[in-house]
């Protein structure tokens, strides 16, 4: 039966957050260049998204490319930026057949323009699928989405478009990129790193995070389900006793 048959469908995640890393040490283990990891990594997300969807789970965001990665040396983001161009050109058909909704969050004006007109073609071609949204974080950092946020609510204050006893939570959640999507409930990292390296940091007030030692190249449906099986296992408080949970 398999992992999947492990997994209590009354109780899945509704969000979904993966740091998908491990690409490049994947690759030098076998002595190639870190772009052959990247190239290895379209069958981890294509069987992450595919087992997302089979057991109910409403959205799954990727970290894809994040603002410090435009850092990296400019043959690998170019080759990152090809692959993006190429995967999404190579998935569309996948995303009809499935129900899959393709949304992008992040710095998008920063990326090539090929890259920004193949990107919005696949977000207008799929914004009638509706199993589930899959979030592709480009040229995102969560401490840029927050000021962003910041500087828009501002705005609204200064010309008397919303007052300052108004803003709450919810104002904050309707002014970052995520603000059509649910709060992260799960955040999966791979390749051993125990960090959120700037993604989703107001989204993931409560998430709950799990880390494996698997490189991203060899992230499979089964290690999918494990992470779901790990977080049904949590007790989620939200700040309550368990005594409360429980009642």
């Amino acid at each position: 039966m398999g992992k999947k048959s492990q997994v209590n469908l009354q109780n899945v995640p509704q969000h979904v957050a993966i740091i998908m890393d491990g690409n490049g040490r994947w690759a030098k283990s076998k002595g190639m260049s870190r772009v052959f990891g990247h190239r290895n990594a379209l069958t981890s997300v294509r069987e992450s998204v595919k087992a997302a969807t089979e057991i109910g789970v409403l959205a799954i965001t990727l970290y894809a490319f994040s603002t410090e990665n435009w850092k990296r040396p400019k043959l690998e983001v170019d080759a990152l930026m090809s692959l993006l161009i190429n995967s999404l050109k190579k998935e569309l058909s996948g995303f009809r057949d499935n129900g899959v909704r393709v949304n992008a969050i992040g710095g998008i004006e920063s990326l090539p323009k090929k890259a920004q007109k193949v990107l919005n073609d696949v977000i207008f071609d799929t914004k009638s699928n509706d199993k589930i949204t899959l979030t592709l974080a480009l040229s995102y950092g969560s401490r840029d989405e927050i000021v962003n946020a910041i500087k828009n609510i501002s705005k609204k204050v200064v010309n008397n478009e919303l007052l300052l006893k108004e803003i709450n939570e919810n104002t904050i959640n309707n002014h970052l990129y995520t603000f059509n999507l649910p709060d992260v409930d799960l955040m999966i990292r791979t390749s051993g790193e125990q960090r959120i390296s700037n993604f989703l940091l107001w989204q993931m007030a409560y998430a709950e995070l799990y880390f494996t030692d698997i490189l991203w190249p060899d992230f499979r449906e089964e290690h999918f389900y494990d992470a779901i099986i790990e977080y049904q296992n949590r007790e989620r408080r939200f700040g309550k006793t368990s005594e409360q949970v429980t009642k």
